[in-house]
């Protein structure tokens, strides 16, 4: 590809896109907002993006809030047939080939669960089962169908370790919940809240897609500047801060677009295809 010139920074541009030198060799993609439009398959038009991109020997890596279960038919969609998957915002790191977990970051939930329902008494929370399914104790809005579904009480969903708890606060306010969460410390602990509703997910300190992000391209041996990551949620920061070149979606909040190196079109108008048919086009 032929350089037309250079940012201010110095990253080089062409027809006044940002371009990593040699093409990408660590390709982060979110999926809900990103890949695809939840509840919607990924478009015939990002899939040929990926798989070009993954023909030409990039290391395509699906990094994910969902969960191992429901991440796997993505993966099945867009052809992804070896490689590495990070569910669960980064806590679980799949081997794609095989379909299962090589680490997961696991914590005890018990300390969140007992502050959090200090907070908010009606909150319903979800843990996740690896490769099995989701205790719960209640049914909140938008669950996918894949695996085992258990309705638990507090004390039995935090028996065992896990990688991720959800919380749903049924007629709750995103604004209202993350004031009261302002106060919230749970040692061993961190969260995000989601785009849409009073949701949050509690993981294991410092785990992060960003963290298991650059865990893998060291074991990869790929170069920092090497590395493209696409996302649109609040669980994507750390990503975006962490590569090399970061693309935040149209649709993503502004809290997350100004992070990013650049902007790319709304999911719905595939955004990520236009950003790998940079490098990977036809």
């Amino acid at each position: 590809m032929t350089i037309d010139r250079m940012t201010p920074g110095g990253a080089p541009m062409h027809n006044g896109w940002v371009v990593v030198v040699g093409g990408p060799q660590l390709i982060a993609l979110d999926v809900d907002g990103t890949l695809l439009q939840t509840g919607s398959p990924v478009t015939e038009r990002v899939t040929d993006a990926v798989r070009a991109a993954v023909a030409a020997g990039a290391h395509v890596v699906v990094t994910t809030g969902r969960t191992l279960l429901t991440t796997r038919p993505v993966l099945e969609q867009i052809g992804l047939i070896e490689g590495h998957a990070l569910c669960s915002n980064g806590a679980v790191h799949i081997d794609v080939a095989r379909g299962e977990p090589v680490t997961v970051q696991a914590f005890d939930p018990a300390p969140a669960v007992t502050a959090l329902r200090a907070l908010f008494p009606n909150m319903i929370f979800a843990v996740e089962k690896v490769g099995i399914g989701t205790w719960a104790t209640g049914i909140s809005p938008g669950e996918f169908s894949i695996g085992e579904y258990l309705l638990v009480d507090d004390g039995e969903l935090s028996k065992e370790p896990t990688p991720r708890l959800n919380g749903w606060w049924p007629d709750g306010a995103l604004e209202e919940m993350l004031r009261l969460l302002s106060s919230l410390q749970v040692p061993g602990a961190s969260w995000v809240h989601g785009e849409f509703g009073p949701w949050l997910t509690v993981s294991r300190q410092g785990v992060s897609k960003g963290w298991a992000l650059e865990r893998l391209r060291t074991s990869l041996g790929i170069p920092r500047d090497a590395t493209l990551a696409i996302g649109d949620g609040y669980n994507d920061r750390e990503m975006l801060r962490w590569a090399g070149h970061s693309v935040a979606m149209a649709n993503a909040p502004d809290e997350i677009r100004v992070l990013a190196d650049e902007i790319a079109d709304d999911v719905m108008d595939d955004g990520v295809a236009k950003v790998l048919e940079r490098w990977f086009g036809a």
